[in-house]
This record gives structure tokens, sequence and C-alpha cells, in this order.
């Protein structure tokens, strides 16, 4: 979550219509609280700066993850397999997608915030494999004293740079590897280039697929160089995002997926379209015609993501 060795500020990633929908989201101590039941909201410096959840006033047992005021993540006790944010039901997507139902998978997640993602694997398929590598070891306590995970889920969370805990995997070892690291509301540098994704291939399975969160906005340079670095190292690709995002008129998230192997893509492009927020899904010829005639990054040029509006997390 985090420049090499560097605890970042808060991620900002959840900056799709999800995320806008839950309206302006107060700084920690800002005195509203009261949830569902007479829950409070909680708080605690951490790594990336100052971690608080909020409760869901609509789910008893919800809860929403912010850093520095910006969301992160949502997760429901009650109901691991509800996904909120319309980026991690996307990611949701994949997982489903990865294999046949309930068939067990060998999953890394590169960036913890609230394991939702890895609680949602644990839900839906028992008995997976699961290693969360996060940067920030006060966040990961925070999660663990408050949403503690479910003592029979296969999850273990090492506390490392993402690229340093990702060269700590042998070859072929996961079916599934998923990005989802900001630092300061921006992908670090080092996460961007093909050289990361070099070794996230290694890491992977021959079958097996990448898919990572991403965040850009108007003229959409980012996200392209992301897309043409991609299929640089892989030779399937899809991406996800809403319609006002790919039209460049907004800063938002966009979901990349990414194999050596054919993807499911007609059914992929049909659960993104269906969603409470539908997306569209890009591949093929028009996800490379997209591209613009983007360079690849290398890790000699590689940039953060650019930072987020002021106005992403606000109501219109």
């Amino acid at each position: 979550m985090a420049r090499r060795g560097t605890p970042g500020r808060g991620k900002g990633k959840g900056a799709d219509g999800d995320a806008r929908a839950k309206g302006r989201q107060e700084r920690p101590g800002s005195g509203r609280g009261a949830g569902r039941g007479g829950r409070e909201a909680v708080s605690r410096p951490v790594g990336g700066g100052v971690a608080e959840l909020r409760p869901d006033r609509e789910r008893p047992h919800g809860w929403t993850l912010l850093l520095d005021g910006a969301p992160q993540s949502h997760v429901d006790l009650d109901d691991p397999a509800h996904l909120s944010f319309a980026y991690q039901r996307r990611l949701g997507h994949i997982i489903d997608l990865a294999a046949p139902p309930l068939q067990p998978l060998h999953v890394l997640h590169l960036g913890g915030g609230a394991f939702t993602l890895a609680r949602y694997t644990a839900a839906t398929r028992p008995r997976s494999t699961q290693q969360i590598v996060e940067i920030d070891a006060p966040l990961t306590q925070f999660v663990r004293d408050h949403l503690p995970l479910d003592p029979q889920a296969r999850v273990r969370v090492r506390t490392a740079d993402a690229r340093e805990g990702l060269g700590r995997f042998p070859d072929g070892w996961a079916d599934l590897v998923i990005a989802d690291v900001f630092s300061g509301a921006r992908t670090p540098a080092h996460l961007t280039s093909a050289e990361f994704l070099g070794e996230v291939r290694r890491v992977l399975k021959p079958e097996g697929r990448y898919a990572a969160n991403l965040a850009d906005g108007p003229p959409l340079a980012h996200l392209r160089g992301q897309v043409a670095t991609a299929a640089a190292v892989f030779p399937e690709l899809a991406l996800a995002a809403d319609p006002v995002v790919w039209r460049g008129r907004r800063f938002g998230n966009a979901v990349l997926l990414a194999s050596a192997l054919p993807l499911p893509v007609a059914e992929f492009t049909r659960r993104v379209a269906s969603d409470p927020h539908p997306g569209r899904v890009e591949h093929g010829r028009a996800l490379g015609d997209f591209t613009g005639g983007a360079t690849v990054v290398t890790d000699a040029a590689a940039k953060p993501s650019p930072a987020p509006p002021p106005s992403v997390f606000e109501n219109p």
C-alpha cells in the first residue's frame, strides 16, 4: 500500500459510482457516527494516516473503512459475499469466473484494506488458500481488532511492500493475483511497470489470472499506459469501467483482467453490465485501439497514477 518500504497515506480506492453515491465523507473525529443499533464509528492512527470504520446504516453488521476520510472498502460481517463498491463487485466477478463454483483457489492479494475480497473468496470458495500482502501493519491490526476474520478461513496476512512480498512467492503458486494498492490515493510507481507485471506472471499458474484496481481521469493517459504495459506481458486482456470513465468525463476506477489464456469475456461483460452501477467491458482490438499508441511503462520511467481531484468523494 505504499512506495518501497514507506507506508502511504489514504488510498481513496472507491472512486467509482458507489463511493460517490455514499455522499460527502466526513473526516475522522467530526462527531458523526452513531449507526444502526447505536453503533459508533471508531478510528485510529495507522501507517497510512487515520483509519476509520464507519457503521453502515442499512446493514446491522456492515462497516465502511476510510483512510483520511476517503472510502476504501465495505465489509458486512453477516454476509461477506456482499460487495458494496462497484470496483469490488467487478473483482468479485473475476473471482467467480476464475474456476467452477466452489472450487478452492490459491489467491494472492496485493493490498489488504479491510480484507473484503479475501472474505468474499473464503465465503464463496471454502478451503481456498489466500495470502494478503499489506505494508501497513497498524491498519491490519485495526481491521483485525474490529472486523475479525473467520478463524476457519485459510487467510494469512504478511506485512511487506507489495512488490517485495510478491518476489517471495514461488513460481506458479497463484490461480489469481489481485492488486489493489494505493499510496496517497495513487498507485505507487513501482507497481505500474512491465517488470512488476513480469513478476506477477511468474507467480501465476499457466492458466492463472491477474486483476488490478486502477484509477484515472481525463485524458486517461495513465490507464492507456497500463493497458499497453499489460499487453506486453499478457496476451489476453479485458478492462471494465463505468461509461463516464470510458468517455473521459470524470475520474474513476477501472478493473483490468489479464491472462496468458483466453478469458471469459462474454460472461464477464454480462455480469458487469448487470451491476447496480452498470459498467462496460472492452477487449481485443477495441481495447488495443483504446491505448492510442501508449508506450510500455518500465521501472526506469514509471510514475505513480494521477491523484484524484478533491471532488471525487463529494456529492455533485
